[in-house]
């Protein structure tokens, strides 16, 4: 399979993690499959995606089997993922190594105890170690690995793991530590958009608000 892109990994990841928690909201819409590669949680990195640049990467997709999209009636089209379970596919995926591979869409690297706790709306896993015996089966050297451990990063314990799907990790930029300054950069565009959000519910309700009374009036005038 040709290698896939950021925005074409996180819409299979999205795809895969709607169809497990929200099923009765899935397949999705465009407009509800861009809210949901643009999720400011959950998401490494998080994005700000136009629902053209969805589009385009929807019919790339489909085009390798891996999106389909549905129609009900004459209502606007819908897409479901194929991914690892097309008739088409080359290698088929159970539940709990799907989950682990739209974790890794969604997230980046992780270790296994990370994943083991972020998939768990998805599947569940025994034990960490379920979750590493998974892990080994996807990097099967024997056929095409698609997912990788990444070398230990100083002072910690456990190794992370990273999808294939991309082409090949560049190892030595995900080895590099986070640093003060760069969560320090997080916490401020976090803030940014909170208080954006904040701006918009004021307005909202300072709108409602003036409706409300413009009911009120028409009511007193009716009854009057």
């Amino acid at each position: 399979m040709q290698p896939l892109n950021l925005i074409e990994t996180r819409i299979i990841g999205c795809l895969v993690e709607k169809a497990a928690t929200t099923p009765d909201q899935y397949p999705l819409s465009l407009n509800s499959l861009t809210s949901a590669c643009n999720q400011k949680s959950n998401r490494d990195p998080v994005l700000a995606l136009e629902e053209s640049e969805v589009q385009e990467a929807i019919d790339h997709l489909a085009s390798l089997n891996l999106v389909a999209e549905v129609r009900f009636g004459g209502r606007v089209p819908k897409y479901q993922h194929r991914f690892g379970t097309s008739e088409f596919a080359e290698v088929h995926y159970n539940e709990r190594q799907l989950a682990i591979l739209s974790i890794l869409f969604l997230r980046g690297a992780q270790t296994a105890g990370e994943l083991r706790t972020r998939s768990a709306r998805l599947t569940s896993f025994k034990d960490i170690e379920h979750v590493e015996s998974i892990l080994e089966s996807l990097a099967d050297t024997e056929r095409t690995p698609v997912v990788m451990k990444l070398p230990r990063e100083p002072g910690k314990r456990e190794q992370r793991w990273v999808h294939l799907f991309s082409g090949e990790p560049d190892i030595e930029h995900l080895s590099q530590p986070t640093t003060s300054a760069d969560l320090h950069e997080e916490e401020r565009e976090s803030n940014k958009t909170l208080a954006h959000r904040v701006d918009s519910l004021e307005l909202e309700v300072t709108s409602l608000r003036a409706e409300l009374q413009t009911l009120k009036d028409v009511l007193d005038d009716l009854l009057n």
